[in-house]
């Protein structure tokens, strides 16, 4: 199984979110280490990611939540290089709504809108205060993602009440499948 790393957004990922879950059940899994939580910096938020991509012995599989989502787009539009293996972006938070989103996130707009240069997938909620649907639909199509609609699954965060989110770690699996798939299909 290939390195999975978790990138938390604006609070970083409590004990009961399911990335901090994914990483006690999953050895794989680990997470981007981020100097303050609460009042991001989009500079050092990079450099963070960038430093943990960089430390991993094999492309990894980027799992964003929220601002985190943002922070990879930014981060692949500075690094087209880097190989990734794939991306699940899971409610990503609309960086460009400034009617809804705290203050502090202000620094991570405008969202990149660029293909990304490694497969994804966008997971939204239809009940997510940080991004309308239709938005999240965008940003898929924007970063040139599939599109998973889950229904009414709030922020897809704690609060969400989804324990290890058996769901969101099956559809890693299934990217991480088709990703292979498709690199033997090349090789053959």
């Amino acid at each position: 199984m290939a390195i999975v790393l978790n990138i938390p957004g604006l609070g970083g990922s409590g004990p009961t979110h399911w990335q901090s879950r994914w990483e006690m059940l999953y050895p794989e899994c680990r997470h981007v280490e981020q100097c303050n939580w609460n009042i991001p910096d989009k500079a050092e938020w990079l450099d963070a990611l960038d430093a943990a991509i960089r430390a991993c012995d094999e492309p990894p599989i980027l799992v964003a939540h929220s601002l985190g989502c943002a922070l990879v787009a930014h981060w692949a539009s500075q690094h087209k290089f880097i190989p990734i293996r794939a991306a699940i972006m899971v409610a990503p938070a609309d960086v460009d709504d400034r009617d809804t989103l705290p203050a502090e996130l202000f620094s991570f707009g405008p969202m990149p809108l660029g293909v990304l240069p490694f497969p994804t997938t966008v997971i939204a909620s239809t009940n997510d205060h940080y991004v309308q649907l239709n938005r999240a639909k965008l940003f898929a199509t924007a970063w040139g993602s599939d599109f998973v609609n889950i229904g009414a699954a709030g922020h897809v965060n704690a609060d969400s009440h989804l324990d290890a989110w058996d769901f969101g770690w099956n559809l890693v699996q299934e990217l991480l499948d088709a990703v292979e798939d498709e690199q033997t299909a090349l090789q053959a």
